[in-house]
């Protein structure tokens, strides 16, 4: 065999291997913003110890990534709430059997600009701006202000939750401004005098105020432990059996490595 044709089978083989090696699969993750940090920080990570196998990150809310799983277009959805009985049956309808799996645990803080003298409110008080029975911070002993709410919007996870934890299931203010995401939220809080709003406790930062509620301060502590009262579950579902690099992905993410991340994020670990 000549040099020449010995090198053309070396060449195809290098290039049947490499291709084998692109063939690894690409893992779909789309949902929640409250979600997004872990899901990112934690593709990085596995992708340095596997390589071939190829994670792609999208946020767009907690029911844009189950409506993702249902259509099967996303290996996995993020989910800052539980999955809705009418999901389950769209999926069912589909053929998919929506598998959970609970990553973290999050509180949902509430933060108001830095111009607001309160140190905190209770249920009820929260309950009633954003329903907008009180609209002056005058009526919780603060200035002759009028009140600007700042919440998420309806395809959110982290709203869902808390209409159903403050609000008791009832509407937001009509006048509330709604926002797509966690960190659209804190940003326009921060820079929007006589703001409020509400994010996970990934997302607190210095730039606003962090109000207690019921007198609990929002922490990885009271979350844990459940006396902070606006705690919500962290969620990765997959369609029934995870494929092997996806179970692989998800192992990741609630082992030691993962959960560490969990940690230095700011949310709560699961373990």
């Amino acid at each position: 065999m000549s040099l020449k044709n010995l090198s053309i089978i070396v060449l195809i083989a290098l290039t049947l291997c490499t291709g084998a090696l692109a063939k690894g699969e690409q893992i779909v993750i789309t949902g929640s913003t409250t979600v997004l940090p872990i899901a990112q920080a934690c593709a990085e990570a596995f992708m340095d110890k596997n390589p071939s196998i190829e994670v792609t990150v999208r946020g767009g809310g907690s029911g844009v990534g189950i409506a993702a799983l249902i259509d099967g277009t996303c290996n996995i959805a993020m989910s800052s709430r539980e999955i809705k009985s009418k999901e389950i049956a769209s999926a069912r309808a589909k053929g998919v059997t929506p598998t959970d799996n609970i990553v973290a645990w999050d509180g949902i803080a509430i933060v108001v600009h830095k111009d607001i003298a309160l140190a905190g409110l209770t249920m009820p008080q929260l309950k009633d701006i954003f329903s907008g029975k009180i609209k002056n911070w005058k009526d919780l002993g603060g200035a002759n202000k009028g009140i600007v709410a700042i919440s998420r919007d309806v395809s959110s996870g982290t709203f869902e939750v808390f209409k159903e934890k403050v609000l008791e299931n009832g509407s937001v203010r009509d006048d509330a401004l709604k926002l797509a995401s966690n960190q659209a939220v804190l940003t326009s809080v921060s820079s929007t005098p006589f703001s409020i709003g509400y994010v996970g406790l990934g997302y607190i930062t210095d730039e606003v105020k962090t109000l207690k509620i019921n007198n609990i301060t929002p922490t990885k502590d009271s979350a844990r432990d459940k006396t902070y009262p606006i705690v919500r579950s962290l969620h990765m579902f997959t369609p029934g059996k995870a494929s092997a690099d996806a179970q692989k992905f998800l192992d990741f993410v609630t082992g030691p490595e993962g959960q560490k991340i969990v940690d230095e994020l700011g949310f709560v670990t699961v373990k």
